[in-house]
């Protein structure tokens, strides 16, 4: 992700469109789609409290998508897309958000790349047409190339080299993966990061940077007819590029063996402990248990109110953090973690076995209706909050579509987390957090004794 400064007609085709909507029950959510005959498709949500679009556009290339020995090429070309085209000079794009007091910036993640801006509503057209100018028309030069390498390997030194917390974390991961992409880290092994060539770069850009391989949200204080007027007249333009095939990759054999990622590093003071699995799709056939864990994880250990909270630094005040996390920002897969910091290093097995003995019990012991409802609640408020925000909407959208999901799925997470009973939730206990298919990781000072 790039650092930018930070702030602050309608022409309807009919024949050459599919529109869909989707709307939940309560309103909550609401999104028009419609598709360029070039491929590219378009979701509007309309939200008028402000004055302000956000313009977010998704490309489905992600680090998972990369060929084996180019690890970070995606994440490498989202610092080359804010470098010169044929039609703009580098540093023009930005200058022009800057003069309507406005904000930019960019992400890559496992499964996609995005570019968003924010900007006032009669500045929208002009966003538009720098995004489909750098789309095709990107000016590989030797000297953007080996600029934006050395700022790649500066991020990589600075958030994983140099950092224990981001070497184990990297570790932790690619134990958790050892067969599917996900276990190469985003921003892609050093070595291979200072050997990626012109060509590669020149291949992925031709390949994964075309219309059909991308979607555009376009959030706030707008109608869908000005949206396709405006997508018409910019990325209605350019070619439609060549079909890529179906996103199937390695998947992962059964894990039947406990693993561990130890790191000893002199900065560490204190100890901390996690344990780390994966689970099914966010949006694919066993998508209920994906919203069953995303409860259980809240019971477990969101926020002060949670089991591992009050057990572990209320109760037995052995340790100073404790808490659990669902991530669903993944297409292949989820990913469920916990952790705790022990107050001093002899504590950490004692918090090591406090922990596993309440993931225990959410396999064994039903939740309480209190525990079951209050969870679903902190759930819905945070939906709620989410949703308040422009820029929130427009990527829970844009994620979802790139990660496999529909906008339907947007609209009814509410639905799909109210139906979670508790039966589901232990259900989901037993069947993916088995101690013995986790990864656990340590983070230990240079004298600390060896984990249990």
């Amino acid at each position: 992700m790039r650092l930018f400064s930070l702030f602050t007609a309608f022409l309807f085709l009919a024949a050459a469109s599919l529109q869909a909507s989707a709307q939940s029950a309560s309103g909550a959510f609401e999104a028009e789609t419609f598709s360029l005959e070039n491929g590219l498709q378009v979701v509007v949500i309309p939200q008028r409290r402000v004055p302000v679009v956000t313009h977010v556009l998704f490309y489905k290339a992600g680090a998972a998508d990369e060929e084996r020995g180019q690890s970070g090429i995606a994440h490498f070309f989202e610092h080359l897309m804010f470098k010169a085209t044929t039609t703009h000079e580098s540093g023009e794009f930005e200058a022009a958000v800057k003069a309507v007091g406005g904000s930019m910036n960019a992400f890559t993640t496992s499964d996609f790349t995005a570019y968003f801006e924010q900007v006032p509503p009669s500045a929208l057209g002009e966003m538009m047409a720098f995004e489909a100018d750098r789309m095709r028309n990107l000016v590989l030069s030797d000297d953007a190339i080996e600029t934006e390498r050395r700022v790649v390997m500066e991020e990589r030194l600075m958030r994983v080299d140099n950092n224990p917390s981001g070497m184990l974390r990297e570790a932790v991961g690619a134990s958790l993966f050892h067969n599917h992409p996900y276990g190469t880290p985003v921003i892609g092994w050093m070595h291979e990061i200072k050997d990626l060539t012109k060509q590669q770069l020149q291949a992925f850009y031709d390949r994964y940077y075309r219309p059909n391989n991308a979607v555009l949200v376009v959030a706030g204080d707008v109608d869908t007819e000005t949206v396709r007027k405006l997508a018409e007249e910019t990325y209605g333009k350019l070619e439609r590029g060549p079909d890529l095939p179906p996103r199937v990759r390695p998947m992962e054999p059964e894990h039947k063996v406990e693993q561990a990622s130890i790191l000893r590093d002199a900065r560490v003071t204190l100890p901390s402990f996690s344990r780390n699995w994966f689970g099914p799709a966010p949006f694919g056939e066993d998508q209920e248990d994906v919203d069953a864990l995303l409860v259980l994880s809240t019971i477990l250990g969101g926020g002060e109110r949670s089991r591992l909270y009050q057990e572990l630094v209320v109760k037995k005040q052995i340790a100073s953090a404790a808490g659990a996390w669902t991530s669903t920002s993944m297409r292949d897969y989820s990913q469920i973690g916990v952790y705790a910091s022990p107050i001093s290093p002899d504590k950490l097995r004692e918090v090591e076995q406090a922990v596993d003995a309440e993931i225990k019990k959410m396999a064994v012991e039903n939740v309480s209706d209190h525990e079951l409802e209050t969870a679903k609640k902190v759930l819905a408020s945070q939906l709620i909050l989410g949703w308040e925000r422009q820029m929130s909407r427009a990527l829970e959208a844009g994620t979802t579509l790139m990660l496999g999901g529909t906008l339907e799925d947007v609209a009814s997470i509410r639905e799909r987390i109210d139906a979670v009973t508790a039966d589901n939730i232990r259900e989901v206990a037993q069947r993916y957090l088995s101690i013995h298919r986790s990864v656990a990781g340590y983070l230990l000072p240079m004298d600390a004794e060896d984990p249990a």
